[in-house]
């Protein structure tokens, strides 16, 4: 009885169905009715994604402070290596990593950095991409490929727009690509007097870092650029005490640290003597100088972590992005005082050197404690005892006594040398040293279209001697270097404060800008 019943009801379904369907009128209404059902639904979740991204927007504050913070060649690399290096040395030689200052930020980022030359760019390019949202050719500081158009700043718009005060630091020179590309526009990055030109035209309120390069042109007539500067009304300050005593009543300054290095930079961290300013003191002075209540944006650029990678120096590298890290530190203190006003953004604009952690020689081993031995930088190195070395025609043998006193690499006979010392010096690295000052007595450094394949590869255009000292202990430490050069690797973009949000995920370089203009409303 149940089976005949329901076969009843389905037979009674299949008799009402045609009953329904069989009438044209019917059917066309109901699909036009579907239709318009279904527009009306997606114009409502289309509204309501518009109101959710409006909602979203009003929830994203204008940030009033900005601190753009730049290590000038640092990537994932230099930021993990130093991660590394602090957190094992700190717990004698123990697997352990110390976040920097900016490691835990609560929005971490990723930008790639190509530009229109090259997957490898140069600085100019991409700090154009990051200040202005613009790609262009390796070399060139906001300008367009056709090196007819100007692209301005975020830093200049901010100045003309919102009345902001702008500070520029760095720890190379203030007319170097990095810096330049916030108040400059030069087909060509190494068009140094006209950059310092742009530099005074930009009348911005604070500069602090490496002397400028070719302050007075290459034509006899040109006036100096600390002198156009001082008549544009900057306070020229090369001292430490006038640093010291600058304040923001003083009006626009012009900082040239006390302590100049390697191509009138500032030193490296490694190498700085007792009390000597370090970036940090210089950002800790520019937030002084610049605080106001209507705004200031300042970029930081931590420059010579660029150089050393270049001559594949990883202590110098590792000392002057914890150096940055410290730095940051200062603008982290001034947004637990402000965090509703204050972004702080960390990146870099390219990686250097192709910086691994991890060596063929070491296998899965790192010895990242070796690399406390060294005391000094190449440069130094270079500066202070390989200049005398090639004046004096030094013995090998006493070459050996410095190199030990300044990087802890020692022969196999020396009377320190153990079994287990992770610092001796194999026959093959011996060997490898000892050619490197045989060159460096020959013929020092070089240009690249003048030595072999193989020469380049073992010594770039750097000094034989010193780049060998620190390949060996890098490669010691478990650390290498796969090039001289900038190479093709994203770099991550860590944000704190009002407007955070903006820059999570994997994005171009020139997103950076968009999303700062966006923030602050600037056209």
């Amino acid at each position: 009885m149940k089976l005949k019943k329901i076969s009843a009801v389905m037979l009674a379904m299949a008799l009402a169905v045609p009953t329904i369907t069989a009438v044209p009128s019917v059917t066309g209404h109901a699909t036009e009715t579907t239709a318009q059902t279904e527009k009306e639904t997606k114009a409502a979740e289309s509204e309501t994604k518009a109101d959710s991204k409006a909602a979203e927007n009003a929830e994203i504050k204008t940030p009033k402070y900005i601190f753009l913070f730049i290590g000038d060649g640092m990537s994932y690399p230099q930021i993990q290596a130093t991660a590394d290096y602090l957190g094992t040395t700190e717990n004698k030689g123990e697997i352990e990593a110390k976040a920097l200052s900016f490691m835990n930020f609560p929005v971490a980022g990723t930008a790639q950095t190509y530009d229109s030359t090259s997957f490898a760019p140069d600085s100019a390019s991409t700090a154009t991409s990051i200040s202005t949202g613009n790609k262009t050719y390796s070399g060139t500081i906001n300008m367009d490929t056709t090196m007819t158009k100007k692209f301005e700043a975020i830093s200049e718009k901010l100045k003309k727009q919102k009345d902001y005060k702008v500070g520029i630091v760095t720890t190379v020179n203030l007319n170097h690509a990095t810096p330049a590309a916030f108040y400059a526009h030069q087909a060509s990055r190494n068009s140094y007097y006209d950059i310092a030109k742009e530099l005074v035209d930009s009348n911005f309120d604070y500069f602090a870092g490496g002397a400028l390069l070719d302050p007075t042109g290459e034509k006899e007539d040109q006036t100096d650029a600390y002198k156009l500067a001082e008549d544009a009304g900057y306070k020229v300050i090369k001292t430490q005490e006038e640093v010291k005593k600058l304040k923001a009543e003083d009006g626009k300054s012009l900082v040239i640290a006390e302590h100049l290095a390697d191509a009138d930079a500032m030193s490296y961290d490694l190498d700085a003597v007792k009390d000597e300013l370090s970036l940090k003191d210089y950002v800790q002075k520019g937030i002084d100088v610049l605080n106001n209540d209507t705004g200031f944006f300042m970029m930081v650029e931590g420059g010579k972590i660029d150089w050393a990678c270049h001559a594949n120096d990883a202590g110098s590298a590792i000392n002057d992005t914890e150096a940055l890290s410290d730095s940051v530190e200062a603008a982290v203190e001034f947004y637990k005082k402000h965090p509703d006003d204050t972004l702080i953004l960390v990146t870099g604009d390219h990686e250097t050197g192709g910086l691994t952690i991890g060596y063929a020689g070491t296998d899965y081993d790192t010895y990242l404690t070796n690399l406390t031995n060294q005391k000094i930088s190449y440069a130094k190195f270079d500066s202070d005892y390989v200049a005398k070395y090639k004046e004096n025609k030094t013995e090998f043998k006493e070459v050996l006594k410095d190199i030990k006193a300044n990087f802890g690499l020692m022969a196999k006979d020396d009377a320190d040398a153990t079994e287990d010392s992770k610092l001796v010096l194999t026959d093959y690295e011996y060997s490898r040293l000892e050619d490197a000052y045989k060159r460096t007595l020959e013929t020092g450094t070089a240009k690249k279209d003048g030595m072999s394949q193989e020469e380049y590869i073992l010594y770039g255009t750097y000094e034989p001697l010193s780049v060998t000292i620190t390949h060996i202990l890098n490669n010691k430490s478990g650390i290498n270097f796969a090039s001289y050069a900038h190479t093709g690797l994203p770099v991550p973009v860590y944000a704190q404060g009002a407007g955070q949000e903006k820059f999570e995920g994997y994005y171009d370089n020139t997103d950076i800008f968009k999303n700062l203009a966006q923030l602050t409303g600037v056209k």
